[in-house]
Formats: structure tokens, sequence, C-alpha cells
């Protein structure tokens, strides 16, 4: 069975990006701002979130907070986008709840394996 990702970018062409990266294996839905995507979590639950950092609106720490606050994310992990490289931004990812920071420009390979490492992490680790 696919496991559903959701992805959170005001950016149009990274959404459909990543729609055309991940769909093949997994189900994919987009939303273009932190507070559609927690409207949607209302009455969806993903296996994976991947949200960017810099939204209009609802920035992605302020999203991460609001998702781990939430009853049924509290434990779905999550993997922060953003075109910073700054081992801060990272940090402070990693301090709200996130499992994964990529920088943009992202190389496929890497997303896709570290989608893989964070929807099956004992199948992963025991592929080494």
């Amino acid at each position: 069975m696919k496991k559903k990702v959701l992805v959170v970018d005001d950016e149009r062409t990274i959404c459909v990006l990543l729609e055309n990266f991940l769909s093949p294996e997994h189900i994919v839905v987009t939303k273009n701002s932190g507070l559609e995507a927690l409207n949607w979590l209302n009455t969806n639950i993903p296996d994976l979130i991947i949200s960017d950092i810099q939204m209009s609106n609802m920035d992605g720490f302020e999203f991460l907070k609001e998702v781990r606050l939430k009853g049924f994310t509290k434990h779905t992990p999550v993997i922060m986008l953003s075109g910073r490289t700054e081992s801060k931004e990272r940090v402070k990812c990693y301090q709200i709840g996130a499992q994964d920071y990529l920088a943009k420009p992202f190389n496929p390979d890497e997303l896709k394996e570290v989608v893989k490492k964070n929807l099956f992490p004992i199948h992963y680790a025991s592929a080494w």
C-alpha cells in the first residue's frame, strides 16, 4: 500500500516537482500554505510531511510547531526544506521536532532516500 506524503510549499513549482518525484511510489497531497495544510490535517493523517520554511502568512517553523501540538500528527515524521544552508536554521528545525532538513536545490536521489528513511526506518536500516 502506498504511503501518503503531504507537501507544503507556497512555491507551486516546488509542489509540482516533489509530486513528480514522489508520486510513482507514494500518494502525494500538496498544499500551498501552512494554514491550508493545518486545515487538511484536521481530517487527514499523512505518513510523512515535507514542508518549506520560508512561506508567507505562516512560516515552516510555526507550521511545524502546530503539527507537533496536534494529537494525531504529534509523531508524524517531518522533513523541512529551505533555501538556506546555515546550521542555525537546521538546529532550530531539529529542536522544534523535524526529523530531517534538506537545502534547496535538493538532489532528487537524496530526497528519495530521506523519504524512504523516514517512512521505513527499520527496513532502511536493515538494508545496510
